[in-house]
């Protein structure tokens, strides 16, 4: 068996896919969606997926075999033998996808999907996950009484006997995925037809990649999936890549990173500090890029802290109307701090701005002192 994450999905050898027919047609119209107004769609809570909850991310280890404590450093999780714990990073996974269950105790805070069939041995089924294939889900075998992830082509006809099973059943989280290159039409076009037979299931996202370069797979997922997140669609996120034989944890731990970035760019997840900034012109006061930099070396750590730093008082404060704060160039070598679009300090002299900016973090309770680990 292949992943059924780094791999066309019709290539997988999943028993309940289907032969893709051509792309699924959209619905010309469905209530409450409106693709100008945001508004997330609205999906029952299972565990820690759907409802309110911030989308989640899968790290995908597909093929990889031999996962060991160090493997998980991609997806945020940092094993320290000498006290036997876990340190959690910002860009922790929640879970990861894994053909063979790991033989070690894993950080509580991560779940883990393995096929249907590598689960019915599984010990530990409150950790342990299924991914099940639609012709699984409805057989007679037995599931899991919590959490179970439901194998859903964007191509697939919603049946009957399916909808019906899943609408009833409070442990489903549906996987979608297109075999199309270009997904996103499709995946949308059946995320309006779980809108029309209201099905409030959540969904996480499949979106793969056949893309050469990081760059390039960066792009292509910011596309496909942002384009759905903006939508008000998706619980979760797993991203693949084309040539699961090669895969290596370098990819793993990218797909990871842009996983997390795509959320916090579409304001879905906010994980870490956020600038906001000019592209500089020549109205601009101060070099706006070693600026930024030592600005960001002492508030990286300002987890969903927003911040402006504009070139100058022309256009700035527009420019970063949604930031928490605000670093603003309005004359030579000086400075004006904003809370919002209050301006709080003015004509601050360029040379202990950066200091004042932080005080002016601190002094709005903002400020969080950086871990030393």
């Amino acid at each position: 068996k292949k992943s059924p994450y780094t791999v066309p999905p019709l290539e997988r050898g999943l028993g309940g896919v289907s032969k893709l027919g051509g792309a699924m047609s959209e619905p010309k119209s469905v209530s409450n969606y409106d693709p100008f107004n945001y508004r997330r769609r609205l999906s029952q809570k299972v565990q820690n997926i759907g409802a309110t909850q911030v989308p989640i991310v899968v790290g995908d280890f597909g093929t990889l075999k031999n996962i060991t404590p160090e493997s998980l450093e991609a997806i945020g999780y940092r094993y320290n033998a000498g006290d036997d714990k876990w340190n959690v990073s910002d860009f922790a996974a929640d879970y990861l996808f894994a053909e063979k269950v790991p033989d070690f105790n894993l950080p509580g805070t991560l779940g883990v999907i393995t096929w249907y069939d590598e689960w019915k041995t599984a010990t530990d089924k409150k950790k342990v996950h299924p991914y099940l294939t639609r012709s699984q889900y409805l057989s007679d075998e037995p599931k899991s009484e919590t959490l179970n992830f439901v194998d859903l082509g964007a191509h697939e006809e919603l049946d009957e006997n399916f909808v019906a099973a899943i609408k009833k059943d409070p442990t489903v989280v549906l996987v979608m995925y297109s075999a199309e290159k270009l997904s996103m039409k499709q995946l949308r076009g059946q995320m309006l037809n779980l809108v029309e037979h209201k099905i409030d299931k959540p969904v996480v996202f499949i979106i793969n990649s056949t893309k050469e370069s990081a760059d390039q797979h960066l792009i292509h997922y910011a596309t496909e999936a942002g384009a759905l997140l903006l939508d008000g669609f998706g619980d979760g996120l797993i991203l693949g890549v084309d040539y699961s034989s090669k895969k290596t944890l370098a990819d793993v731990e990218q797909a990871n990173l842009n996983a997390f970035g795509i959320l916090q760019a579409t304001r879905v997840r906010i994980s870490k500090t956020e600038y906001i900034s000019c592209p500089s012109c020549g109205r601009t006061l101060f070099d706006l890029q070693e600026t930024t930099a030592k600005i960001r070396a002492r508030t990286n750590h300002l987890k969903g802290v927003k911040i402006g730093i504009m070139g100058c008082i022309v256009n700035g404060p527009g420019e970063m109307a949604d930031a928490d704060f605000g670093y603003v160039g309005s004359g030579v070598g000086k400075i004006t701090l904003y809370k919002g679009q209050e301006v709080v300090k003015r004509s601050i002299p360029s040379d202990i701005a950066v200091d004042e900016l932080i005080n002016l973090i601190k002094e709005n309770d903002a400020w969080v002192e950086p871990s030393l680990s």
